[in-house]
């Protein structure tokens, strides 16, 4: 799907639940980019993360500009320098790194002067996501010692990047969505504010 065939079907989208359905079929649904003509090797990526995270392989899938060959919200086209982004939705494993930094934020609360203004507005940045049902690992600073995303999720993410894994040579990252419904309506929000540029 080119960018004109994808802007002209979201026009075509003039409902919120035709939108859903446009998010399902073109954000989820479908063999990325990157992947092109090799959809064996895509599912071989999904599956290895999904053993990793003993989770389902359908529940792995990349987003962004390496899933459509282009960025919506960036407007910016899929490059060698690009971000390899994929997202797990998965509601225990949600659960699992709530509760580690839930503990964190427990012992953070102990010592909240030991961290600058910068560190804690990131941090701040990345509980607004987290509320939404989305973990964005991105969003924590390198000083906040979460040991489960330390040792589990930068360091496998890490592990597949760089010509590590069957994506080739880009940098892998990863996002966790508490279920699909998180996943849609915050979806939801850009591509109807896509939707109301291209309608002006």
């Amino acid at each position: 799907m080119t960018r004109e065939e994808f802007d002209i079907e979201l026009l075509e989208a003039d409902t919120s639940e035709k939108r859903k359905t446009f998010i399902q079929k073109n954000l989820v649904h479908g063999t990325p980019i990157v992947f092109n003509g090799n959809e064996g090797s895509y599912f071989s990526f999904r599956n290895r993360i999904a053993q990793k995270f003993q989770v389902q392989y359908q529940e792995v899938f990349i987003v962004g500009s390496s899933k459509l060959g282009f960025s919506y919200q960036k407007n910016t086209e899929f490059s060698l320098e690009s971000d390899i982004d994929v997202v797990i939705v998965n509601e225990s494993l949600f659960d699992k790194y709530h509760q580690a930094i839930a503990d964190y934020q427990y012992e953070l609360d102990k010592f909240i002067q030991t961290r600058t203004v910068g560190e804690m507005q990131k941090y701040e940045k990345f509980l607004k996501y987290f509320i939404k049902g989305w973990m964005r690992p991105d969003y924590i600073p390198d000083s906040f010692d979460i040991e489960l995303l330390r040792d589990e999720w930068f360091q496998f993410f890490k592990s597949i990047s760089n010509n590590k894994s069957e994506v080739g040579n880009y940098k892998v990252t990863g996002g966790l969505f508490k279920s699909m419904q998180y996943f849609e309506k915050y979806h939801l929000q850009s591509i109807t504010k896509q939707y109301e540029k291209l309608k002006i």
